[in-house]
């Protein structure tokens, strides 16, 4: 019983990969992050090594999951409250200081408590957050005028700029370098523009297929152009994307103080799954 941890990507595919999978709906991120880092390298996120790690519960089998990306702070899959306690205590054992955990509600906030209790460092949320599955989509009725294409080499300057007013505006953090970002988005095919009198207008992303599981994101439409339906629309078509790619399940997140961005995806047919939190260490 207890953590493994390890920053060996292949060791930590065979001990948990199962487990992520019987559940893709709460270990979507960790199943995102896993595929990427298989697919485009181990530095995709940072110049230090991700480190990644599995609970055991008193049956010996793997009942958590967890994993790091430097310079992001710490994520948690689908793991009991007992799991994340034990893993605050692990980490402060090893030294180990991240700025900030994300994952399902009850047991990030378990984590934050106790990372609390052993360091003393205060924590608060920053994002509230909901994962929603699709059930059945239901395109807007009423589409704007433009069709949505695969963004190409050519879109390179425009994905980059997007990507990083996307962060800046949801309160992320920004990739460390926005056109190689982009670069990999556009080779992998996880991105689509909707087009509209001869130029990009919003922007939609969709994970590959992992365990069966896509999630969509992110979604961003320039200010200027907000208000016309590029975004629903967008959405929907990067969701048939997902699933001509392989998913059998759907997934988004939506912050939970953006009433429009729920409203419109809950339209199109999401379903909410859980909520989880962000928290940021002070």
């Amino acid at each position: 019983m207890g953590w493994t941890l390890t920053t060996s990507l292949d060791e930590f595919r065979t001990a948990a990969g199962e487990f992520l999978a019987a559940d893709p709906a709460e270990n979507t991120v960790l199943l995102t992050i896993v595929e990427r880092l298989g697919r485009d390298g181990l530095n995709v996120y940072g110049e230090l090594p991700p480190r990644f790690g599995w609970w055991r519960g008193p049956d010996g089998a793997v009942a958590g999951a967890c994993l790091r990306t430097p310079p992001w702070g710490q994520r948690l899959g689908r793991m009991p409250v007992a799991a994340a306690e034990d893993l605050a205590r692990r980490l402060a054992e090893d030294g180990d200081r991240p700025d900030a955990v994300a994952g399902e509600h009850r047991t990030t906030l378990a984590f934050a408590t106790e990372w609390q209790r052993i360091t003393g460092r205060d924590w608060q949320v920053d994002h509230n957050e909901r994962l929603f599955r699709l059930g059945e989509l239901t395109p807007p009725p009423s589409p704007p005028a433009g069709h949505a294409r695969a963004a190409g080499p050519a879109d390179r300057e425009t994905v980059a700029r997007w990507l990083v007013e996307f962060c800046v505006e949801a309160g992320l953090q920004p990739p460390a370098d926005p056109a190689a970002d982009a670069d990999q988005r556009i080779a992998g095919g996880t991105l689509l523009l909707w087009e509209a009198d001869g130029r990009p207008v919003s922007l939609a992303g969709a994970s590959p297929a992992a365990a069966g599981m896509s999630r969509i994101g992110p979604v961003y439409t320039p200010p200027a152009d907000r208000g016309r339906g590029y975004a629903s629309v967008l959405t929907a078509a990067v969701t048939r994307h997902a699933q001509a790619g392989g998913a059998d399940e759907v997934l988004l997140y939506t912050d939970l103080a953006n009433p429009v961005s729920n409203a419109i995806y809950q339209r199109l047919g999401y379903r909410p799954v859980s909520d989880a939190v962000e928290i940021a260490f002070t």
